[in-house]
């Protein structure tokens, strides 16, 4: 029997896998498991120890699930296009399924190992896995992708209804016994995922969340459930609000595919169907409209592969910014002296996560408060945060400096102090992550330099000391931005 072998990437789970059902149908279930540390990923612009640590974490768990069936997970590292050739020769295998992945650099690899596979005479297909609907579905009339987000939405919806998505089981696989003739050629076949973070030159930068498919689902069922109290009936209403548990939190599951899109897209639209889930419509359509978020800027980046290097709007490319580097350090490190940008900054160092409104609020702070480019913020979130994802981080960047293709427009401006109150009206968030304002009135405690001495006494606070003066005042760069874009619109509308 000649197997074939599935090559993990972002979809390190046994259920609703694309590319692993169809290996295991094509094969008779006799499928090889790889995994490849692809050298260009690991140390690239975007490596992330982290992420590195969450993936080796959830690889020990995929290896785990994969033995109680019988099958190895063969692990590797390299070149894939030079590793899986060797590995599909040395087994016998007749050739590699695999799930795509949209990157301009996955885009590229994959094509030279297919052309290379299939060369040799042996079969390369890949699969829709990683997406409900991919760069080619959902299109203009003219059949052109979508650059704003609304249209986009709304056709999407409408293939989702013409076309039912709904998730897969555990295919049956069987373990693959290696003919006696390839016996020698086991120097290719590494069994182990026994690396440590340590051996990619990298320390843990923070605790993990658990690993593993099985947490994942119970994470789903916990948050979209029939119980009235289950947290997606309120998730159009508190996912604004950073300082109460009030989203998933299973992105960093579904960047690593530990979850699939249509794991959550079923169990949503499951709850809005039944005739008890009337109390959750509101939040089901919210999350929906989630991943259709995450859709939409994964076929941007498709389609215009430019923007992970540069604006959108190619003319935001001109944009004279300030780049400051002893301001980016204190949006870095949360000591910008405006409370709910420190208190999200240090979230992220703690946990390897921040909560949505508040990526909204840092980022916009950081271009528009204090003039720093874009992209420096896009590698700093690439590097702390466990759930980066080129697509998603690029787009919300984008978004928020204004340079994007649905962006926010460059003369909305996010207040900080108004969004903190808005947002974190009791102060829960800021003061979790910022212990030091913990005895701040709510009166201040997103202006806690405002407070005269007698209150920062009673608050045993000084500010300067414990907690810093704000580094810019935000009335002031508020327009020296809009004078900053101004500028970059009149030379493009000067002839």
């Amino acid at each position: 029997m000649h197997p074939m072998i599935h090559w993990f990437r972002r979809d390190l789970r046994l259920t609703d896998n694309t590319a692993l059902a169809a290996a295991a149908q094509a094969s008779g279930g006799a499928v090889l498991a790889v995994y490849i540390f692809d050298e260009t990923i690991l140390h690239g612009r975007f490596a992330s120890p982290g992420r590195t640590a969450w993936l080796l974490a959830n690889l020990q768990q995929l290896e785990a699930d994969l033995r109680t069936r019988g099958i190895p997970l063969v692990v590797a590292r390299g070149n894939p296009v030079e590793v899986l050739p060797a590995l599909v020769r040395a087994t016998g295998a007749r050739g590699v399924y695999w799930n795509r992945d949209y990157t301009p650099y996955a885009v590229r690899r994959d094509a030279a190992l297919k052309t290379q596979l299939r060369e040799a005479g042996f079969e390369a297909e890949s699969f829709k896995d990683a997406v409900i609907f991919e760069f080619h579905e959902v299109l203009t009339k003219e059949g052109r992708p979508y650059t704003v987000y609304t249209p986009y939405a709304r056709r999407w919806r409408q293939l989702l209804a013409e076309q039912p998505v709904r998730s897969i089981g555990i295919p049956d696989l069987i373990p693959y016994v290696r003919p006696p003739e390839l016996a020698t050629t086991s120097e290719v076949l590494p069994a182990t995922t026994g690396a440590t973070l340590a051996q990619f030159g990298m320390e843990l930068p923070y605790p993990l969340p658990d690993a593993g498919e099985h947490t994942a689902k119970t994470y789903l069922a916990r948050f979209v459930s029939l119980h009235r109290d289950a947290p997606i009936a309120a998730y159009a209403e508190q996912r604004n609000l950073p300082g109460i548990a009030g989203t998933s939190r299973l992105s960093p599951y579904l960047r690593l595919g530990i979850i699939s899109p249509r794991q959550l897209l079923t169990a949503a639209l499951t709850l809005r169907d039944h005739p008890d889930g009337n109390n959750a419509l509101t939040g089901v359509e919210a999350w929906l409209g989630e991943l259709i978020w995450r859709d939409f800027y994964v076929q941007v980046l498709y389609h215009h592969p430019y923007v992970l290097r540069g604006a959108f709007r190619q003319a935001y490319d001109a944009l004279a910014w300030e780049n400051d580097p002893a301001h980016f350090e204190a949006w870095q490190t949360g000591h910008t002296g405006y409370p709910i940008v420190d208190a999200a900054m240090r979230q992220l160092r703690q946990e390897g996560w921040m909560h949505n409104r508040a990526r909204m609020i840092v980022a916009s702070f950081l271009t528009k408060d204090l003039l720093v480019d874009w992209r420096w913020g896009e590698r700093h979130f690439m590097h702390w945060l466990l759930d980066g994802d080129p697509a998603a981080n690029n787009g919300g960047w984008q978004w928020a400096a204004g340079t994007g293709t649905d962006a926010q427009p460059f003369f909305r401006i996010f207040n900080p102090v108004s969004q903190g109150q808005k947002f974190d009206s009791e102060g829960a968030y800021v003061r979790h992550y910022l212990p030091e304002l913990r005895n701040v009135p709510n009166t201040f405690i997103h202006e806690p330099h405002r407070m005269a001495s007698a209150d920062q006494i009673r608050a045993d606070l000084q500010i300067g000391r414990d907690y810093p003066h704000p580094i810019v005042e935000h009335k002031v760069q508020r327009e020296r931005a809009l004078a900053l874009y101004a500028t970059v619109r009149k030379a493009q509308s000067e002839p």
